[in-house]
């Protein structure tokens, strides 16, 4: 399976952690702005704004802290801070690429300690183009194999004008152009269907197998630790891995 899949795995056996550190909601929040500040408040004509609502709704963020978020990023309410997105590439253990996303209200400080934290944990950060020729930005959608069969998943999909349809290790994952991602996410929630994420990612174009237990784990503690850094958002890496030695290593 590919990294981003993988990842999301690990994000979800550690998201107990995060939340107990807060770190959840800020996150979230800085979503929500930059969300509201690129497209506008209204979630109806904003897509964007639309998916970040439904995530901090479904991680039980306060109504009341929602719309200040949104009211931040339209400057309707003024607190001193912009956020800013950036992209961040680099190499992790094991020759693995990393895109990194982040929301930050300094980009000097962040990109200095993501490059401390490649550096000190067998990585590097590299050049702008360095790594992004490695993935295809599109629209990805994942269902879980268990909820919903491969074939009713790419009936749908081929109905809303996805991409591709791809089945693997009980995850079905659907791929959009990046203008129609929410669009068919519609199409899929109007059938009752509802994948486990939706978002706008990177999707590697050829895959780094990482065998060696070692590695695998130097690899899975960087990714743990770029997570963990509360400006990042998301994190895309190219590798794959037998799924005995993940769940041996993500602790399932």
């Amino acid at each position: 399976m590919a990294g981003h899949n993988k990842w999301s795995k690990v994000k979800h056996i550690k998201g107990a952690a995060d939340a107990k550190k807060g770190k959840v909601f800020t996150k979230l929040v800085k979503e929500l702005m930059v969300a509201a500040r690129t497209g506008g408040a209204d979630p109806d004509s904003n897509a964007r704004l639309r998916a970040a609502i439904v995530a901090a709704k479904a991680a039980s963020m306060p109504k009341d802290n929602i719309e200040r978020a949104i009211k931040k990023g339209t400057g309707e309410v003024q607190d001193g801070s912009s956020i800013e997105e950036a992209a961040y590439e680099a190499y992790a253990p094991g020759g693995v690429a990393v895109i990194v996303e982040a929301a930050t209200d300094n980009k000097n400080r962040t990109v200095a300690e993501l490059r401390n934290l490649f550096k000190n944990n067998g990585g590097n950060l590299g050049e702008s183009g360095s790594v992004a020729w490695m993935f295809q930005q599109c629209g990805l959608l994942i269902f879980d194999a268990s909820k919903y069969s491969e074939d009713k998943v790419m009936e749908v999909a081929l109905e809303a004008g996805a991409q591709d349809v791809n089945a693997s290790d009980g995850g079905i994952e659907v791929t959009t152009d990046t203008t129609e991602i929410y669009k068919v996410k519609e199409v899929f929630d109007n059938v009752g269907m509802h994948p486990e994420s939706a978002e706008l990612s990177f999707v590697p174009k050829n895959k780094v197998k990482v065998e060696d237990k070692d590695t695998a784990q130097k690899l899975l503690k960087l990714l743990e630790l770029v997570e963990d850094h509360e400006d990042v958002q998301k994190i895309h890496a190219n590798f794959e891995m037998d799924d005995a030695l993940f769940a041996e290593l993500a602790g399932e």
